[in-house]
């Protein structure tokens, strides 16, 4: 069945591209905190009872859990599967699947979904849920949906006419101020051997969120020590992407030890194979989409039910890396899935432009508007990369955290998965760090804490 025959009916399909794009009236934005959350998700479950009510998210702190541990417990430990889909009963779910899902298990027999009950975990400080009543009627994006602009500090728009808008609200998705982590990217072959093809040091902040300047040019930034393996200890990365695609573009430099000297890397972008995955994955692949919009076409197909990971507290913080990374696919006994109301934007080729896939679905999560999943498709328009995200929600901030990626290969059976924390240390939330520590200077001074 083709993805628009199954969309849900409180969803219609919207005009992909503008030169721009204004934002909702006053009447439409009232839906916001009534019948729609103030980030724009149906409050209401599903007609099955399969999804559930929002009623607020995860606030409440798990017995076991140490203010300030980075390493967090699971509040669902105690859950049992409600039933599992591989191969053999794939087609009685086929209509909650992603079209790489379904690869992976007419590929991998030993491929399995645990589904678990759905819950509604994702929450957001106060601010940002008032911020959001603001921006849904003040922001806009212009240059064909590359730059937003008209919102600080908010979703900028809950209620989303176009692609471009439901993206917007992924790279601006509320993960917190500032946070740091110790983390491991690493790759498995086609013939199953993992192996370490990066190790180091993370810290991330959004200045977007926490900038006193409603003008805060930049939405995401992130800075990496790298420590391994041996040949890579001592190099260092900075990205800095900005609010406004269409006039500044990403900014990102490199740091080589046997150089000393910081280069400027334009590389850092677009489908350039990411050496942190061992090239298995592009630089916007990076949390299923990062990066500027231009050379796809973006189009908001509507909205639908599928199974996505979700709440994988045992895979983030939970396993190790001899438990989790098995030949041809992650340990089905540590991925949990949930039943999830996602988004679906299909983002095309646009004409003229060059990249490795000529068409990309996306599955944004109602919730948290992250991109929890992607089917990626190559220049024949055949399947070619399977892509998820596997989050959790630090209820002590409470934010998503949806840092961990994965990309399945579905032509080399290959695997790699990025920003694995869980035998490293967990996620230390931290104050932003001072402007000093973003200059380019500070890749070779040290400026990593």
């Amino acid at each position: 069945m083709k993805l628009q025959n199954s969309l849900t009916a409180v969803a219609v399909a919207m005009v992909c591209m503008a030169s721009a794009s204004a934002a909702v009236s006053p009447d439409e934005a009232k839906k916001l905190g009534t019948t729609l959350t103030y980030a724009g998700a149906e409050k209401g479950g599903n007609a099955a009872g399969t999804i559930p009510p929002y009623t607020g998210g995860l606030t409440t702190l798990p017995p076991g859990y140490k203010k300030g541990d980075p390493i967090r417990p699971d509040p669902f430990a105690g859950e049992k599967p409600l039933f599992s889909i591989d191969a053999k009963n794939l087609d009685k779910y086929a209509d909650k699947l992603t079209e790489g899902t379904k690869g992976l298990m007419r590929k991998y027999p030993t491929f399995r979904v645990d589904v678990y009950p759905t819950h509604r975990t994702v929450s957001h400080p106060k601010q940002v849920a008032d911020n959001t009543l603001k921006c849904a009627v003040t922001a806009k994006t212009s240059a064909d949906g590359r730059s937003m602009e008209g919102c600080h500090a908010g979703i900028p728009f809950p209620i989303p006419q176009n692609g471009y808008e439901a993206m917007w609200n992924h790279l601006t998705r509320y993960e917190g101020n500032a946070f740091t982590m110790n983390y491991k990217a690493l790759y498995v072959d086609s013939l199953g051997k993992p192996t370490l093809t990066t190790a180091g040091n993370a810290i991330a902040d959004y200045p977007y969120w926490f900038s006193s300047d409603p003008a805060a040019p930049h939405v995401y930034r992130v800075k990496v020590a790298y420590k391994e393996p041996a040949r890579r200890a001592g190099e260092g990365i900075m990205l800095q992407d900005p609010m406004d695609y269409a006039t500044s573009g990403r900014r990102a430099w490199s740091y080589l030890p046997g150089q000393r000297r910081v280069r400027v890397s334009p590389s850092v972008n677009f489908d350039t194979p990411n050496p942190s995955t061992g090239g298995a994955t592009t630089y916007d692949d990076s949390f299923i989409f990062l990066g500027s919009m231009e050379r796809f076409n973006f189009k908001l197909l509507g909205k639908k039910e599928i199974y996505i990971p979700y709440n994988v507290y045992k895979m983030a913080y939970h396993s190790t890396t001899a438990d989790l990374f098995k030949p041809n696919h992650l340990n089905p006994d540590f991925v949990r899935w949930e039943l999830h109301r996602v988004w679906v934007i299909e983002a095309t080729l646009a004409e003229g432009k060059r990249h490795i896939y000529s068409k990309r679905v996306f599955y944004l999560d109602e919730d948290s508007w992250a991109a929890m999943s992607s089917d990626q498709y190559d220049m024949r328009g055949q399947l070619y990369r399977a892509a998820y995200t596997f989050p959790t929600v630090s209820y002590d901030v409470p934010a998503l955290m949806a840092q961990t990626n994965g990309q399945y290969d579905l032509v080399s059976g290959i695997y790699a998965v990025n920003f694995y924390f869980a035998d490293t240390g967990g996620v230390k939330y931290i104050a932003p760090p001072p402007e000093r520590d973003w200059s380019p200077d500070s890749l070779a001074g040290g400026g990593l804490r």
